[in-house]
C-alpha cells in the first residue's frame, strides 16, 4: 500500500502544476492578446490621423463658408507678390491659388521658412467666412517633392 500511497502522492502533486501552467499559459495569451490590440488601435490612429484630408480653393469656394468653431482644411500655392505683413505686426494676408481658383488669406503668427518657395505647397487650416476670407490659425508647407532653393 506504500507504492499505491506514493503514487498517489505524485499524481496529487502533478496535477494542480499542470492545472496551474495552463493557468499561467492562459494568462499569458490574455496579455499578449490584449497588447496587440491596444498596439493594432494605436497604429490605427496614428495612420488615420497622418492622412490629413483637405479641400482645394475651388471646392473651398464651392461649399461656402464654414460653421462658426469648425475648422477646414485648404491647399494651394502662394499668389507671388501677394505676401503683405504691417511692421512690427504678426497679422499677415496673402493669396493662395489651386492654378484656377484664388483664396484671400489672414494669419496671425510666424509662416515657415519654405512659405515663399514658389515650388511649395501651402496648406491652411482655419476658418472660411462669408466674406470671402480664409482666416488661418495653422500654416503647415510641404516641401516639394524635389527641392528646389528660393530665389
Amino acid at each position: 500500500m506504500t507504492e499505491q500511497t506514493e503514487v498517489e502522492q505524485e499524481d496529487y502533486l502533478t496535477e494542480p502544476v499542470e492545472g496551474a501552467l495552463t493557468a499561467h499559459r492562459v494568462k499569458v495569451f490574455i496579455g499578449v492578446a490584449v497588447l496587440v490590440v491596444a498596439l493594432g488601435y494605436f497604429a490605427f490612429q496614428a495612420f488615420q490621423s497622418a492622412t490629413v484630408y483637405y479641400l482645394t480653393v475651388g471646392e473651398l469656394q464651392t461649399i461656402g463658408f464654414t460653421e462658426e468653431g469648425r475648422s477646414v482644411r485648404v491647399s494651394g500655392k502662394l499668389v507671388q507678390g501677394s505676401f503683405e505683413r504691417e511692421p512690427d505686426s504678426t497679422l499677415a494676408s496673402f493669396q493662395i491659388t489651386d492654378g484656377t481658383q484664388t483664396l484671400t488669406a489672414v494669419h496671425e503668427g510666424v509662416v515657415p521658412d519654405l512659405f515663399f518657395n514658389e515650388h511649395s505647397e501651402i496648406i491652411m487650416e482655419g476658418a472660411y467666412t462669408p466674406e470671402g476670407l480664409f482666416e488661418s490659425h495653422t500654416v503647415i508647407v510641404k516641401c516639394p517633392s524635389k527641392y528646389v532653393a528660393e530665389g
